[in-house]
């Protein structure tokens, strides 16, 4: 179960996985429209509207929304903190499993969905710590990802493997002397 912050109550009352996936429904919805419904999210959660009713009550007493029977709601300030950092969870994994895994999108958004309740905020991190460094760090780009898909589907024979770490040393080795020279030039 996830610490949110400014939630003192959370020990004694926790937001369980499905009043996260109620709050990044709500959270997601109150971006897409000016206005939300209890039948948008019946329809965005594919539940019936008295199951939604029962779970805007639970986090009503939560202090997470505000909403009154019949009426719209609108996430309060700690949960739309909540709502915000389930979304940011859920793109995070789903990002990692299907631009780095290669997993299939819709299952990867299904096994994200899945993973955002369990995972830490300090993993979250990471996983964006690793993406960062894929895309940003001079070792990084795509090459030795596509090598790891690749041995994914084929497995790896040494002579394969000795020979990418020969073709990387020299990218590698050429990559430090043009940022060697961008230092030099004051580009860097």
């Amino acid at each position: 179960m996830i610490v949110y912050k400014g939630m003192s109550n959370i020990s004694k009352n926790p937001i369980t996985p499905t009043m996260e996936d109620y709050l990044e429904a709500i959270y997601n919805l109150a971006r897409e429209k000016r206005s939300v419904r209890v039948r948008d999210i019946a329809k965005k959660l594919e539940v019936k509207m008295p199951t939604v009713t029962n779970m805007l009550k639970n986090l009503s007493e939560k202090g997470l929304i505000d909403y009154e029977k019949y009426e719209y709601l609108e996430l309060t300030e700690k949960g739309s903190d909540v709502g915000s950092n389930i979304y940011k969870r859920h793109q995070i994994l789903r990002t990692f499993l299907a631009d780095i895994l290669k997993i299939d999108f819709n299952q990867a958004d299904e096994d994200a969905c899945k993973m955002e309740h369990a995972v830490s905020p300090s993993t979250i991190e990471a996983f964006v710590d690793f993406m960062e460094f894929i895309e940003h760090c001079p070792r990084g780009g795509t090459s030795w990802l596509d090598y790891f898909n690749e041995y994914r589907v084929y497995g790896q024979p040494k002579d394969k493997c000795l020979e990418r770490m020969k073709r990387f040393a020299n990218e590698y080795n050429a990559k430090i002397k043009d940022m060697e020279k961008e230092k030099i030039e004051g580009k860097l």
